[in-house]
């Protein structure tokens, strides 16, 4: 079964033929390297077009990023949202962090076997970065409540985008209890304006300007 990036173009039509090749690479790479390390459910590797690659691409509806512009992804896992942003994002670099190492080791082969130029991959924890980037982006790896202090300062002052710099935070559900509790000025973004299917009903954008 050759399963292909087909639901990707769908919703992204400006692709270069390398970006086309690179996305259709995902998903032998993760059967592949998700057979020696687990880093998405053995049940949702046939689902990974939509539920990992689509689903971190919804940061790229709501936001352009420019070249030049710096990217840290917090608790990458397997490399989401950052590996295919950087595959949409060729221009702009992304350092992708994630505390186990085993799970940087895949991103760091992925990246490697897409030829990804614009990739960093460290093992670390978000609180031991001193650099400063433009965004942090992430998937849903804690409460915002927890996830903020891990990031707060990280950012650069001035902002190259017409989106002021700050966090673009991927999560489902109902929010508004977690917002509340955070204290944060976050604005959400239903993933449901850009994506049809029914698994991005409930899955929003959280962006919290700095």
């Amino acid at each position: 079964m050759e399963i292909k990036s087909t639901l990707i173009q769908k919703y992204f039509k400006e692709l270069t033929d390398q970006q086309i090749a690179q996305f259709d690479q995902l998903y032998e790479l993760y059967s592949f390297w998700n057979s020696q390390i687990n880093v998405i459910s053995r049940k949702d590797i046939d689902e990974l077009y939509e539920r990992h690659i689509l689903h971190s691409l919804g940061i790229a509806k709501f936001c352009t990023f420019k070249a030049g512009e710096r990217v840290l992804d917090v608790g990458t896992g397997g490399g989401f949202p950052g590996i295919p942003l950087a595959i949409l994002f060729p221009e702009t670099q992304f350092h992708l962090v994630d505390s186990i190492g085993k799970k940087i080791k895949v991103v760091t082969e992925v990246a490697a076997a897409l030829g990804l130029k614009n990739v960093k991959a460290s093992h670390l924890r978000a609180e031991q970065i001193a650099d400063k980037y433009d965004f942090v982006v992430s998937r849903a790896v804690t409460r915002l409540i927890d996830f903020y202090p891990w990031v707060k300062g990280k950012f650069n002052k001035e902002s190259k985008n017409a989106i002021p710099n700050g966090i673009l935070y991927l999560k489902g559900g109902d929010l508004k209890e977690e917002i509340s509790e955070s204290k944060l000025k976050a604005e959400l973004y239903p993933l449901s304006a850009y994506f049809e299917e029914e698994f991005f009903e409930t899955k929003y954008v959280v962006y919290i300007p700095q």
